[in-house]
């Protein structure tokens, strides 16, 4: 059920991924038009309002953000009604960012207005919002530490080491794979350990018939050990390779090995390529 769930999120990340990485970008360069344009915009900032005008303001503001809260308790029927909401959202700029609060905040909005309204805020203020979206990191709902590790990531934020590895051990599994993977993405090496003792969590594992089996995310988790290089797992996957009960992840480990010792096993059936690691082992001895 959990994974039909999140295929409909997937869709929500795909609608919102472009502009979310477009707030990164360097901007091109403006026209003089614009530049006087901006400047005008700057003086007319630094220029206070009248009590009468910021009244205004403010109810303008209350009412774009009761307007947004409804629509987010509604929900949205279709992709085309969410595209055009989408694009309301963007025209608010930061007058919507008091809704997208508000939904982000509260139980009572659908958990996919949440969303939606986390990757949003992400969108509207950037950088700025990081410490407010890494809070949800923390929430009671797997899916609000979900939307907050994917934002985090699109946001490139490297320096949420401790957040991350806190988040390779949530209870749940859909968040600790997340974690993983900003992990891999951001590559973060010194978290390499913290990878590897995954490997000893009993929740990454699940009870087969006859013994207990590893779960889809221990391969990630294999195949992330090789693209950190960490090099205290190289005796273990070592020994790992030559034993038939990690056949099932043995394309993982050879990658990872290749990876860390910078060798290339030959092409060949897994005969050769154990044949290749023995080998391996017994140079680094006589070395």
């Amino acid at each position: 059920m959990k994974m039909r769930w999140l295929s409909a999120y997937s869709i929500l990340c795909l609608v919102l991924a472009s502009p979310l990485c477009l707030a990164n970008r360097t901007p091109a360069k403006a026209s003089p038009s614009t530049v006087k344009s901006k400047e005008l915009l700057n003086e007319k900032k630094s220029t206070p309002l009248s009590p009468l005008a910021e009244a205004e303001r403010r109810k303008q503001t209350e009412e774009i953000t009761k307007r947004l809260a409804t629509k987010f308790l509604a929900g949205f029927k279709d992709k085309k009604e969410l595209d055009a909401f989408n694009k309301e959202v963007q025209s608010y700029a930061g007058r919507a960012v008091p809704a997208l609060i508000e939904v982000m905040k509260s139980a009572k909005y659908p958990d996919k207005s949440r969303w939606l309204a986390t990757f949003m805020l992400g969108r509207a203020m950037g950088k700025k919002a990081v410490p407010f979206i890494a809070k949800f990191a923390a929430h009671p709902s797997w899916v609000m530490r979900l939307a907050s590790l994917k934002v985090l990531l699109a946001l490139k934020q490297h320096e949420m080491a401790d957040l991350y590895a806190r988040m390779l051990k949530d209870d749940s599994m859909i968040v600790r794979s997340q974690a993983l993977a900003n992990v891999r993405d951001l590559k973060l090496i010194k978290l390499a350990p913290n990878v590897w003792s995954m490997l000893y969590d009993k929740r990454n594992y699940y009870d087969g018939k006859n013994a207990t089996k590893r779960s889809s995310i221990i391969k990630e988790v294999i195949s992330a050990i090789g693209e950190l290089r960490f090099e205290k797992a190289r005796g273990p996957l070592l020994t790992m390779i030559q034993k038939d009960k990690y056949s099932d992840v043995f394309d993982e480990i050879n990658k990872s090995l290749e990876k860390i010792t910078g060798q290339d096993a030959p092409k060949g059936d897994r005969q050769v390529k154990r044949h290749y690691w023995s080998r391996y082992v017994l140079a680094q001895k006589t070395i």
